[in-house]
């Protein structure tokens, strides 16, 4: 009995339950916990293998010109939305949205299967860093003098396929590509199974656990990384590939639309938005947090992590004297699993170089791997189900190990590369797109309806989405982006300009200098009343106190900024694909992400069929009315002590107050 009493305060110490918020809702252990596990799921494989090859092929100072933009107009004010939702609204992705507006059940469930997807067939390229990892015990080297064999013939292992091919007008397809080998690779299916185990480990008792391990999973990767890096300036002409990106300036490039697209992309995926973790776990955080300081916390941790990451890629390829050349671009594997197991062989003790390397690329990859089942686990928990945590994990995690087998095959690399390819080009770019629309478009719409008439507020979406894909599709059509953007803009001026002549003049005018003129009080009221009021209403509860509130410019730059851009790099996915549909295995990608476009889509439509993920005391919270229409900043209804009288209303503002949606 003694010893089973010392068993279970041991296992209560290493994985204790969570803590309980006063709502009593789980809760991280501390606020460095949620910054960690958070930065764990952008501190990826992606640091240090991807970036570091989409910087080599835009070497030179102006990347940081793109790149840098990108990340304070795209990528912080989405971040900002995902968690500050999270965090207010107390659940996951569907509860956030579902709070939002009724009918946005769907665009909470968007990130939620992407995560479920993308985590099946990353646990199989971490199978196949931990098969370098078993390997690089052998002295010497396994991949001696046969980097690019070894990484395709030993490690993963794919019989290679009979290519097909389109027509010489690309108009018809000649022959389809063929795969003839489709048996099951043991290994590979070996370590799968133990990255699962380890994702169970981290996640099953919740966020008490969590907040433990990702202590280790960001902490030694740092610690690992200081070290690759210190040894890789060491090497013989470091100097010179560092020169290469930070003493060197090509302000030609800038004039490429390339380079911005690539930065764009770049800060998209490796900060991780889109995967609903980050609304997830803000959901544990305390419902007063500093969210905006978190998110900005978030994202520059990302970006100072793989500018360092960077010197130890830079450090070796001025040792390996391998400089970019005109028409070569390096692809993201090419650093993770051909340049670096290079580098190692010439390094002093190899072994316990690539140890080191191998070991990082790992724990970053898990870090990565759990953050998204877990969040995938929070909407099964915070449905209301009535089966324990560990019980819906271990469940989740049996399934998703099935489904990554396929990965594990004499055809999974390919597999895995139609999977990837539109998952992330289509269905991660919509899922946000989404987000921010929805965020600044939806919330309390019949506001706007009830201050400038239905046919007005119809009138100026039509122009917002219909600028939107006018534009994309003139671009491509004509092959010029600068048409493209002219038509664009030229519909979205020429229907807003109809949508303010036929609105209703608001009976509240609009705030500030917009107030002055009821022209400019209709536009404020169709172009900015709903990112405006989410922000005011949001402020209401994470903005208190000394923490840093959302500013006035955040909703502009999500509907203005964020959603345009986005939809520009959509665009770009389906010529992309055209030049594919050869491929049965990009066909099957290609059907897999609209599948999921459709179930974004149907929860539009159909928002009953996701109340199943919602509990039902909470199905109608996407009806209440969360604040007041007021002139200054807004006091939530739910906040206000039940002391104190609400203000007493005139009959005008009884007739403008927000309604129930």
């Amino acid at each position: 009995m003694v010893l089973v009493q010392y068993l279970r305060k041991a296992a209560s110490w290493l994985a204790p339950p969570p803590q309980k918020s006063e709502d009593g809702r789980d809760q991280w252990p501390s606020r460095a916990a949620f910054l960690l596990a958070a930065m764990g799921g952008c501190a990826g494989q992606g640091n240090l293998i991807r970036y570091p090859s989409v910087v080599y092929n835009n070497y030179g100072l102006q990347w940081f010109i793109p790149y840098l933009l990108a990340v304070f107009f795209v990528a912080i004010p989405a971040l900002v939305l995902e968690i500050a939702i999270g965090q207010a609204y107390r659940g996951g992705t569907v509860i956030a949205f579902n709070n939002i507006n009724r009918r946005l059940k769907g665009v909470g469930m968007g990130p939620i299967l992407v995560s479920f997807i993308v985590t099946q067939y990353f646990t199989v390229n971490l199978a196949w860093i931990m098969n370098y990892f078993r390997n690089s015990f052998r002295s010497p080297l396994p991949w001696e003098n046969r980097i690019e064999q070894f990484y395709m013939g030993d490690v993963i292992h794919n019989v290679d396929p009979v290519f097909g091919s389109l027509s010489g007008d690309n108009k018809e397809v000649v022959a389809y590509t063929e795969y003839p080998g489709v048996g099951v690779l043991g290994e590979t299916v070996g370590w799968s199974a133990f990255i699962w185990f380890l994702i169970w480990i981290s996640i099953f008792r919740g966020v008490g656990l969590t907040g433990r391990v990702v202590y280790w999973t960001m902490g030694l990767p740092i610690v690992t990384t200081i070290i690759f890096v210190g040894r890789s300036l060491s090497l013989e002409g470091a100097s010179e590939g560092v020169r290469l990106l930070w003493a060197t300036w090509r302000g030609g490039q800038l004039a490429s639309g390339t380079v911005w697209q690539t930065a764009v992309g770049q800060v998209f995926f490796s900060t991780g938005i889109g995967f609903g973790y980050f609304t997830s776990y803000a959901s544990y955080n305390s419902k007063h947090s500093n969210a905006v300081m978190d998110a900005l916390l978030i994202c520059g941790s990302n970006v100072l992590f793989e500018n360092f990451a960077a010197f130890a890629v830079f450090g070796v390829v001025g040792y390996l004297k391998r400089w970019p050349q005109d028409g070569e671009r390096l692809g993201a594997f090419v650093v993770g699993f051909l340049t670096l197991p290079e580098a190692v062989l010439h390094m002093p003790g190899s072994n316990w170089w690539a140890i080191l390397l191998f070991f990082t690329l790992v724990v970053l990859g898990f870090s990565s791997a759990f953050v998204m089942l877990d969040a995938v686990a929070t909407l099964i928990v915070d449905s209301g189900l009535k089966v324990s945590r560990p019980i819906i994990v271990t469940t989740l995690t049996l399934i998703s190990f099935l489904m990554c087998i396929p990965y594990c095959t004499e055809f999974g690399f390919y597999l895995l590369d139609g999977i990837d390819r539109w998952i992330n080009n289509i269905c991660l770019i919509f899922v946000v797109w989404s987000e921010v629309v929805s965020a600044s478009t939806v919330y309390r719409w019949k506001d706007v309806v009830e201050q400038t008439g239905l046919p007005a507020f119809t009138v100026y979406n039509f122009a917002y989405f219909g600028g939107q894909i006018v534009g994309v599709s003139v671009a491509h059509g004509r092959e010029d982006p600068g048409i493209g953007a002219g038509a664009g803009f030229g519909v979205f001026i020429v229907f807003s300009i109809v949508a303010i002549f036929i609105a209703d003049t608001p009976s509240k005018p609009a705030p500030s200098i917009w107030g002055r003129n009821p022209y400019l009080s209709r536009f404020w009221w169709l172009a900015a009343y709903s990112g405006n009021q989410i922000r005011r209403d949001l402020n209401g509860i994470i903005g208190g106190e000394n923490n840093w509130r959302i500013p006035s410019i955040w909703p502009v730059l999500l509907r203005y900024v964020c959603a345009p851009v986005l939809c520009i790099i959509f665009s770009f996915a389906y010529p992309e694909f055209h030049t594919l549909r050869y491929d049965p295995l990009m066909i099957t990608g290609f059907i897999v992400a609209h599948i999921i476009l459709l179930l974004i889509l149907l929860g539009f439509v159909m928002p009953r069929y996701y109340d199943v993920f919602i509990p039902p005391d909470r199905v109608g919270e996407g009806k209440k009315v969360i604040a007041e229409l007021t002139q200054g900043e807004a006091i939530p209804v739910f906040e206000r002590p039940e002391s104190e009288e609400a203000p007493r209303e005139t009959a005008e503002e009884k007739a403008v107050k927000a309604v129930k949606l």
